[in-house]
C-alpha cells in the first residue's frame, strides 16, 4: 500500500442538539481536527494513529489501556467516516474492564488534545460487583450495555438532568434509547466510596456519574459524540462490526483530504 501523507484533516460536524431520537445513519457536517494527527500513516495507519494519541495524551497514566483506547479511536473513526457523528473532536471512554473504584470514565477532546474530564462512572446492577462483567441489550435487565453509541439531547428526568444515548450496534446495544439508559449524576457515585473502599453504587444499566460534576460533563458531550463502553468481554470483541471493520476512515484519501465522504452505513438492520 502507498504511504499516504496527511496534510491536514477536516472531520465531519453538525449541530443536532433539537433531535430525540438521532437516525444515527445521516449525521453530516465540517470542522477542523489537527492537533493530534502525525504526518504519516502507514498500512496500521489506525494503530499508529491511536498510539500516537495515547503517548500525547498520556492516557496510561489516566490509567487507561492501550488496546481499550486503540478500540475506541477506531470505533470513533468508523462513526466519523460514516457520518454518524455530529460532534466530532470529542471522545467519551466508559471503561468497564477497571474496578468502579477507579476513575474510569475518560472525556477526551482531540481538537484541544486534552482529557478534559477523567471521573467514576457506574454500571447496572445484575452487570456486576466491583467489575461489569455482564452485559445486555433487554429491556429489564438492569445490565450495562457495552459498545458504540452517540449522544443524544438533554432533558430532565426522575434524575434531574440527563443525556439521552443511542446504541448504533445492533443486538448489542440497539436498545439503549428504549430501556432509558441515560447519562445522570448520582450521589452513590463518588470519591469517598472509593476512597473507603465502599462499593460503588450501582444503576439500572445508567452510566451514572458524580452528582455536581454531571452537569459539565453532560454538557460537553451532547448533541451527537461519540460513546464507547468498552469492554475485554471475548463475545463483544468476536461480534461487533465496528471493532472488527477495516479503519476505512483512516485510510480513505477523501476524508484525510477533509473532504465530505459518502454515507455508507446500514447499521439499524440485523444483530451482531
Amino acid at each position: 500500500m502507498k504511504k499516504k501523507y496527511l496534510v491536514g484533516l477536516a472531520v465531519l460536524c453538525a449541530s443536532l442538539v433539537g433531535i430525540q431520537k438521532i437516525d444515527a445513519r445521516s449525521l453530516p457536517g465540517d470542522k477542523e481536527f489537527k492537533s493530534l494527527l502525525p504526518q504519516k500513516s502507514g498500512n496500521s495507519a489506525s494503530d499508529k494513529l491511536a498510539d500516537s494519541i495515547y503517548s500525547r495524551l498520556h492516557l496510561q497514566a489516566f490509567g487507561l489501556k492501550q488496546d481499550i483506547f486503540r478500540n475506541a479511536y477506531k470505533g470513533y473513526a468508523y462513526l466519523q467516516s460514516r457520518g454518524m457523528l455530529g460532534k466530532v473532536g470529542l471522545l467519551t471512554i466508559c471503561d468497564y474492564s477497571q474496578s468502579s473504584h477507579n476513575k474510569r470514565l475518560y472525556v477526551l477532546d482531540f481538537n484541544k488534545g486534552q482529557v478534559i474530564f477523567n471521573t467514576y462512572v457506574s454500571h447496572g446492577r445484575n452487570s456486576g460487583g466491583e467489575f461489569a462483567n455482564s452485559f445486555s441489550n433487554l429491556t429489564n435487565s438492569n445490565k450495562s450495555s457495552c459498545g458504540f453509541l452517540v449522544t443524544g439531547t438533554i432533558y430532565s428526568g426522575r434524575a434531574g438532568k440527563s443525556l439521552h444515548l443511542n446504541g448504533v450496534e445492533p443486538g448489542i446495544n440497539s436498545n439503549v434509547y428504549e430501556r432509558s439508559i441515560v447519562m445522570h449524576g448520582s450521589r452513590y457515585v463518588n470519591a469517598q466510596r472509593a476512597d473507603e473502599g465502599t462499593m460503588m453504587g450501582r444503576s439500572l444499566g445508567c452510566p451514572a456519574v458524580p452528582y455536581g460534576e454531571h452537569f459539565a460533563i453532560i454538557d460537553y458531550i451532547q448533541g451527537g459524540s461519540c460513546v464507547y463502553i468498552a469492554t475485554e468481554n471475548p463475545q463483544y470483541l468476536a461480534t461487533s462490526r465496528i471493532i472488527n471493520s477495516e479503519p476505512a476512515a483512516l485510510n480513505a484519501t477523501n476524508t484525510l483530504a477533509g473532504k465530505t465522504t459518502e454515507n455508507k452505513s446500514s447499521e439499524n438492520g440485523g444483530s451482531l
